[in-house]
């Protein structure tokens, strides 16, 4: 076997993690939990008081990772120990959500401790497999290298999703008593699809060793160290901060319509297979509108271009809290789609724009950060204005406030070099 057939093995089986853990993003994050969570775990509770839990749920899993972030990031810096971090990560996630297979009726409680393990081990995970993509190609293909994994990502993911969409409509012919048993299934097939195919990664990547190894305690002290010297170089740099103030706002609103969506739609009273379905359509309108948006942000400039799409989210957002027929949650699964992917690439290359260039790794280790620990604010914003209104429409009205707050500051962010 030639070096070119090896690093392209190592390539595709770092990609191929992409393809694996987007099954717990779609299936998980964004699909069935949310339902299942509403329908059987927390059957006759208030709909106000499932979406007050379901988004603290998922804000104090972010909050983990933002707590352990530094020492996460200082870790796979060192080098040497990345793939066997990942390991640890992905055994919480995967092991816990199989478990969820097992809970039983009303058992809220037990389903949400369960969700928070597996996001935590999902979000920690992805830190040191983004990390691995120095050891598997050069500097000068990372764009195109970690392309390849958003793509599989996207069409595993999706795959699965429709899969298990299948099962929950036409169960009979699985062999399953029901919807609920194959959301049950969905599962357990999240959990082995996201096992199997991270197997070529740990078989066919070599990491890259680092020079020195260090303990834990040493890294907790130098990921704490590293990340208050970028802090002081940051609060210099005036459009940096504004922009990572923005960002962290109308990402943060991207995030929660991500995962508080269905939840909203079967508190308006909307049948979950709509829902399923229109979640599937974003799934898959998002790759291609992704790679137009770019093509936006080339002829009118990446700034505008992410306005346009958080005005496109602000109206959605609007839109959704007067919708009251399913056909709408389909248009504004569409509509989303159509600028989901785009906010996102768009952001990353605005960024790219502002940072001092001899110093984009260090400054894009911030970045992701704040990117990866999004929808902590959005989330539990939402839970607590559903509680305390006890109106659900209110409650995703609320998310207004990060779109319309991260959209204003970005309105005054220039380029610096």
């Amino acid at each position: 076997m030639t070096d070119s057939d090896t690093d392209r093995r190592s390539v595709v089986s770092w990609a191929l993690y992409d393809w694996a853990n987007s099954a717990f993003a779609t299936v998980m994050l964004a699909g069935f939990f949310p339902i299942f969570f509403r329908d059987v775990w927390s059957a006759g509770e208030a709909s106000a008081d499932i979406t007050f839990r379901l988004g603290l749920a998922n804000s104090i899993a972010s909050l983990v990772i933002v707590v352990l972030g530094p020492a996460l990031g200082a870790i796979a810096d060192r080098g040497g120990r990345r793939k066997r971090f990942l390991l640890a990560f992905l055994v919480l996630g995967v092991t816990t959500t199989g478990a969820l297979t097992w809970v039983a009726m009303g058992q809220w409680e037990v389903a949400l401790v369960l969700f928070v393990l597996s996001t935590v081990g999902f979000l920690g995970a992805n830190v040191f497999y983004d990390a691995l993509i120095v050891s598997v190609t050069s500097e000068d293909r990372y764009d195109v290298v970690s392309a390849l994994g958003y793509a599989l990502g996207y069409l595993g993911g999706g795959l699965l999703f429709a899969g298990c969409v299948v099962m929950t409509l036409w169960p009979a012919r699985f062999g399953l008593a029901g919807a609920n048993q194959a959301v049950r299934l969905s599962f357990l097939l999240t959990a082995v699809w996201w096992a199997v195919f991270s197997i070529p990664l740990f078989l066919a990547v070599r990491e890259k060793g680092a020079a020195t190894r260090v303990g834990l305690a040493s890294a907790v002290r130098g990921g704490l160290s590293q990340l208050a010297a970028t802090l002081r170089e940051i609060r210099g740099l005036r459009m940096v901060v504004l922009f990572l103030l923005a960002y962290w706002l109308y990402i943060d609103g991207v995030d929660t319509i991500i995962r508080m969506a269905v939840d909203y739609g079967m508190a308006l009273g909307f049948g979950r297979t709509g829902l399923i379905v229109a979640l599937l359509i974003t799934q898959f309108v998002g790759f291609p509108a992704a790679i137009a948006f770019g093509r936006i942000g080339t002829r009118l400039g990446a700034k505008t271009g992410i306005l346009i799409g958080i005005s496109v989210y602000i109206a959605v957002t609007v839109w959704a809290f007067f919708m009251s027929s399913t056909w709408e949650f389909y248009a504004l699964a569409v509509t989303i789609g159509l600028v989901q992917g785009g906010v996102q690439a768009l952001s990353r290359s605005f960024y790219a724009r502002l940072i001092p260039p001899d110093k984009s790794a260090e400054f894009f280790g911030f970045y992701n950060m704040l990117g990866k620990f999004a929808a902590v604010i959005g989330p539990t914003l939402m839970g607590w204005v559903g509680v305390v209104t006890g109106n659900p429409r209110l409650a995703i009205l609320s998310i207004l406030l990060l779109f319309l707050g991260g959209g204003t500051l970005l309105l005054f962010v220039k380029r610096q070099f």
